[in-house]
């Protein structure tokens, strides 16, 4: 029987080498993995999944008015869908995460969801809100603060140290944030 997972974590987990290494493996097992990512985050290129150790996977992208049930089902009577895999889970919609229960309840296809959980704000994205609401098997992936204790907490950065107030989504990788602790996030230490 298929299932909606969400594995989430803070900035810097692997959560994209994870996604790269499980398309992967049902690629080198015969299976059609189908991966997607959103098309708001397009650090890497439109349509690309780059991982921070130098691994990268060519997807496809979507926007916030897909319906990604429709899409699934669409392909699937196509061709074999094995799994479907989405990074950047964080950005998707409320009703996109009732599609992606909807591909694992009416399809049989599992669905593996990977994104961070809350924003620079402690706040949590739309997408990992539902999902944490509705995935059937939930994953934390772990990562470091500077001190050595676990990190969950996603820093944005300014020319001043933490930035505290802006828009929920702006695109950056390690030059625009930084994972800490709650500790140093509260602090807004973010190094030594």
């Amino acid at each position: 029987m298929a299932s909606l997972h969400y594995k989430y974590a803070a900035m810097n987990s692997g959560k994209s080498t994870q996604l790269i290494q499980a398309h992967f493996n049902y690629r080198e097992r015969g299976l059609s993995p189908y991966a997607m990512t959103p098309r708001i985050d397009n650090r890497a290129g439109e349509g690309l999944i780059r991982a921070r150790v130098g691994l990268q996977l060519e997807v496809d992208s979507f926007g916030r008015d897909c319906d990604l049930f429709a899409l699934i089902a669409e392909r699937a009577a196509r061709r074999p869908v094995d799994v479907f895999i989405l990074d950047e889970a964080q950005f998707l919609t409320r009703d996109q995460v009732y599609q992606l229960a909807r591909i694992v309840d009416e399809l049989d296809i599992p669905v593996m969801a990977y994104g961070l959980k809350t924003d620079f704000r402690g706040e949590l994205f739309e997408g990992a809100y539902y999902l944490l609401c509705l995935a059937d098997k939930l994953e934390e992936l772990k990562t470091i603060c500077w001190c050595g204790n676990k990190a969950h907490m996603n820093a944005r950065l300014g020319p001043e140290g933490v930035v505290r107030e802006g828009d929920q989504i702006e695109i950056g990788g390690n030059e625009r944030y930084v994972a800490l602790c709650r500790r140093h996030y509260i602090e807004g230490r973010t190094r030594p």
